[in-house]
């Protein structure tokens, strides 16, 4: 057991020192943000469904914690997959929908919190895009957005 953590730390720190030159969204970096996600929901003693896609909005990574069902998985790969249509977090589509009239019902909008948008460390270039369901969307984005650092990656343009 003792060994897990040892080689969890490892994969974060090569994830990490990867993202630094990352101009793709690989499985290993993909998979470090599902990590720190899951880590920071099990602090908050919370549980998510977590998916990972690139910028074509295919699927990378992604886990599904306790005690979610398979309808939070399907919801957090929505929220990806619209994130990686439009470049930008399904938060901001909730308020685009508030001023922009049918913007709602266009392909692949989610308008509810919980997917984010995944950038090099430094800030340029758009890798892909994470989501998360299973918690309050406030909560899911926050644990994306946290998988996301734990990375070396950032959820924002620079």
């Amino acid at each position: 057991m003792r060994y897990a953590g040892i080689f969890a730390a490892a994969a974060l720190f090569a994830a990490s020192a990867q993202s630094q030159t990352a101009s793709r969204l690989d499985a290993r970096l993909a998979q470090a943000i599902v990590n720190g996600c899951a880590a920071h929901a099990t602090g908050k003693s919370q549980s998510h469904a977590i998916a990972v896609v690139d910028t074509g909005g295919h699927l990378v990574a992604a886990l599904r914690m306790d005690g979610n069902g398979s309808g939070m998985m399907d919801f957090a790969i929505a929220k990806a997959e619209a994130v990686a249509a439009w470049g930008f977090s399904t938060a901001e589509m909730v308020e685009g929908a508030k001023g922009t009239p049918g913007f709602a019902s266009a392909p692949h909008v989610v308008t509810v919190a919980g997917g984010v948008p995944i950038f090099s460390a430094d800030g340029k270039t758009r890798l892909g895009a994470a989501g998360a369901s299973g918690e309050a969307p406030e909560d899911d984005a926050a644990c994306v957005t946290a998988g996301i650092a734990v990375a070396g990656l950032r959820s924002s343009r620079s």
